[in-house]
C-alpha cells in the first residue's frame, strides 16, 4: 500500500492495539478528504450528507437534533450549524415537536431526498471498490469489534461527564 511506501519503516513494529487506534484516525481523514472531493459537485460536505443519513436511515421518527447529536457522534450545536446549512439549501426541514415546542424534528425535504437519490449512485460503486477484497466474514468480524469499540467510547464518556 502507498501509506507503507512513505518512509514509515516502523509501522510494522507497532502493537496492535497501537496500529489499530492510529489506523482509525488515518482511515478517518483519507475517507473524508477522498469523500469531501467527492461530494463537491453536489455542493455539500461529508458531514452534511452523514446528517442526512442519519436523519434518513437511522430513526422510524424524525430525530431531534440531540438524537441526531448522538448518532453521530457529535455535539448539538455541530449538528445544529450542519441542519441550518442544509436548511437554508432546501435539503433539510426544521420541524418544532408536537409535544414539546423546544426540540427541533430533522427531516429531509423531496429535494434533499432527491439530492441523496443521486449522490447513491456514485456511493454504491465507492462502496464496492471501497470494501473489495474483503470477506463478509471479515466484515462481521469488524463490525463486531466497532461496536465493542463503541460501547466502551460511550462508559468512557459517560464517566467523564
Amino acid at each position: 500500500p502507498i501509506w507503507k511506501e512513505r518512509d514509515m519503516s516502523k509501522l510494522d513494529k507497532l502493537a496492535d492495539k497501537q496500529y489499530f487506534f492510529g489506523a482509525l484516525f488515518v482511515t478517518a481523514n483519507r475517507l473524508d478528504t477522498i469523500m469531501e472531493r467527492n461530494f463537491a459537485e453536489f455542493g455539500v460536505t461529508t458531514k452534511q450528507w452523514f446528517l442526512s443519513i442519519v436523519v434518513d436511515r437511522l430513526f422510524e421518527d424524525p430525530p431531534t437534533m440531540k438524537q441526531a447529536a448522538y448518532a453521530m457522534g457529535s455535539s448539538h450545536q455541530n449538528i445544529k450549524q450542519l441542519a441550518l446549512k442544509l436548511h437554508k439549501k432546501g435539503l433539510l426541514r426544521l420541524d418544532k415537536d408536537a409535544q414539546d415546542a423546544r426540540l427541533m424534528r430533522l427531516s429531509l425535504t423531496p429535494e434533499g431526498q432527491q439530492l441523496w437519490q443521486m449522490v447513491r449512485l456514485q456511493r454504491d460503486p465507492f462502496q464496492e471498490r471501497l470494501f473489495e477484497g474483503i470477506s463478509p466474514e471479515e466484515l462481521k468480524t469488524v463490525r463486531g469489534v466497532m461496536e465493542r469499540l463503541l460501547h466502551n467510547i460511550d462508559e468512557m464518556d459517560c464517566k467523564n461527564k
